[in-house]
């Protein structure tokens, strides 16, 4: 818990002065509350019909501390939630700065869901127990102590009442919320599982409703959301005791104040208390009490923050498996490639390889054909060129350099990958396109659009260049996306041009159109090129045939269709139609 707090207090930085304002504003506020009772039971008591003299002079004393107590509040109030909301603020900046940095295998283990979740209901949990924490921790302690010791200097016999019932109520309320600590923990767990199930549905809304499955997935959100229902029932009756045994001991301990004053008033003539004095134990007894239910309340809010706070540092204190080493190579020679002995595997605990045995020298320049049945794992060959993952086996060189000594912006700068699932993200197509090169001017994106067949139908578009596109590129077909995101990784300029099935959804012209400005364009970059169809690939220097994680057959076009193995077979596949008509 001690590394949790302290990895927490690093995020509070500029709101340091804040945080320590709204508690001393807070203490100042509590000592004028513990004061005035004395000074109305003085009140009280000068009210014999003597003279006003006294009463006036007490009265505005009273007004006085009270319209201070009340600016020390309102300080207080401000300056914690200033502090409180500026610490989320560094919070989920830190959070997401951290995310930044991690390897994908990092964002598989954690899940996005959950991610999601720790950005956003964790960072809340703990910003209301750190604004809670930094008045309520505070003030109630401090009223407690100074209650006590106001009521036993009025009379001690009588704040034995309340010495008597702190403990039992403070037991009692204790026991409620080390009871349902548990149960926030599974809650955590639901969320996720919420998250999840919406973050699903709303990304593939398009499947869904293209198969009919709008009532399997109200289902499913029905059941998670009924989770987190459940749990939180459960909790709250638990915690529907805290407010009814607060109510029992207050009315208790007034009644046995008032009950033992008032005999102590009659019998001693008031020589022992004073009405006054009655009057003032009575509100310290309420404060008393109802500092300890406020009290309870910041050790529900604290619990749940708890298991918020642990999350939220577990992504914190987690060490992306990926690191760029700290004096790295900061100049990539060239887009040559080499495997040597290659192994890898997404997890320590798989028990399989995904690829195995990978040998392969790539010279620069080259354009390399890659193809296979779905699970060859063809996508993760590739990502291990640009250190989305690491090899688990073996080396693996650009440019005579093993990745792993590269600066890792400087390799993934020289290594453009366009993966499969093609992402745009919500602005013009200028903007998207200059996330390969942020000053690339519009004369360098209009000819990057033309290499990648895309200045046909941007033109096309009324706003041109500068038309929106909407999250995730929903406002434009597979095909256009695809050339965008082509486009957007020539503008890199790179050694290294890997295309993830990257033409899939535009047709077999635009196709070759785009291999041909690649040839012509981009001679020097290495082309990594996975495809589904033989004719995206036939021209390759060298295709590689790959299954079950292996290299299987490699070649160029005429060498492996002379060969006869599984090449040759997806090729008369894929043209027997061709062939009969």
């Amino acid at each position: 818990m001690n590394n949790v707090v302290s990895t927490l207090l690093k995020s509070v930085r500029q709101y340091k002065k804040e945080s320590l304002l709204a508690p001393l504003f807070v203490a100042f506020e509590v000592v004028l509350e513990c004061a005035m009772p004395l000074a109305m039971a003085e009140l009280i008591d000068k009210m014999t019909g003597d003279s006003m003299t006294e009463i006036v002079k007490l009265g505005v004393i009273l007004v006085i501390m009270a319209m201070i107590s009340l600016l020390c509040g309102a300080y207080a109030g401000r300056f914690a939630a200033v502090a409180s909301t500026g610490f989320a603020k560094n919070i989920r900046q830190d959070l997401f700065f951290k995310i930044q940095d991690f390897a994908f295998s990092d964002i598989d283990k954690f899940s996005t869901s959950s991610l999601v979740t720790r950005l956003t209901t964790d960072v809340t949990n703990v910003q209301n127990a750190y604004q809670m924490v930094i008045r309520l921790a505070v003030r109630t302690p401090l009223m407690i102590i100074f209650s006590v010791i106001m009521s036993i200097s009025v009379n001690f016999q009588m704040s034995m009442i309340f010495l008597g019932m702190i403990p039992l109520l403070a037991l009692i309320l204790f026991s409620i919320i080390f009871t349902v600590m548990p149960i926030f923990k599974r809650i955590f767990k639901k969320y996720d599982a919420l998250n999840n199930s919406v973050q699903e549905n709303i990304s593939g809304i398009r499947v869904v409703k293209a198969f009919v499955r709008e009532d399997f997935e109200k289902t499913k959100f029905l059941k998670a959301s009924e989770d987190v229902r459940e749990n939180f029932t459960m909790a709250e009756k638990i915690l529907a005791f805290n407010n009814p045994s607060m109510v029992l001991f207050i009315c208790l301990s007034m009644m046995l104040i008032s009950y033992f004053g008032a005999r102590m008033i009659i019998t001693t003539g008031g020589s022992a208390l004073s009405t006054g004095e009655l009057s003032s134990l009575i509100t310290y007894g309420i404060q008393i009490l109802l500092a300890i239910m406020m009290l309870s309340m910041v050790f529900v809010m604290t619990s749940l923050a708890v298991e918020s706070s642990e999350r939220i540092v577990e992504v914190l204190n987690h060490e992306s498996s990926l690191t760029s080493p700290a004096n790295g190579v900061m100049e990539v020679k060239d887009g040559s490639i080499s495997f040597k002995n290659v192994a890898f595997k997404y997890s320590e605990k798989s028990h399989k390889n995904a690829l195995e045995n990978i040998n392969l020298d790539i010279e620069s320049g080259q354009t390399i054909g890659i193809i296979g049945g779905t699970g060859s794992s063809k996508t993760s060959l590739i990502q291990l060129i640009s250190r989305l993952y690491d090899v688990t086996e073996g080396t693996l060189e650009v440019g005579g350099v093993n990745v792993k000594d590269y600066d890792l912006n400087v390799l993934r700068d020289s290594v453009a990958v366009v993966l499969q699932k093609n992402v745009l993200f919500s602005g013009t197509i200028k903007e998207n396109l200059r996330w390969g090169k942020k000053d690339a001017t519009d004369a360098e994106i209009e000819h990057v659009c033309k290499l990648a067949q895309a200045d046909e139908f941007v033109q096309q578009f009324p706003d041109k260049y500068d038309t929106y596109i909407e999250q995730g590129g929903t406002n434009v077909s597979g095909g256009q996306k695809q050339r965008l995101c082509i486009a957007r990784a020539l503008l890199k300029k790179p050694k290294v041009l890997i295309l993830d099935d990257s033409t899939s959804a535009v047709d077999t012209k635009t196709d070759a159109l785009i291999r041909k400005a690649f040839r012509e364009e981009i001679p020097a970059t290495t082309k990594i090129i996975i495809a589904q169809r033989t004719s995206s690939i036939e021209d390759a220097d060298v295709i590689l045939v790959l299954d079950d994680g292996k290299i299987v057959e490699k070649g160029n076009h005429a060498e492996l269709m002379a060969h006869n193995g599984i090449y040759r077979e997806i090729y008369d596949s894929q043209n027997k139609t061709k062939e009969e008509d």
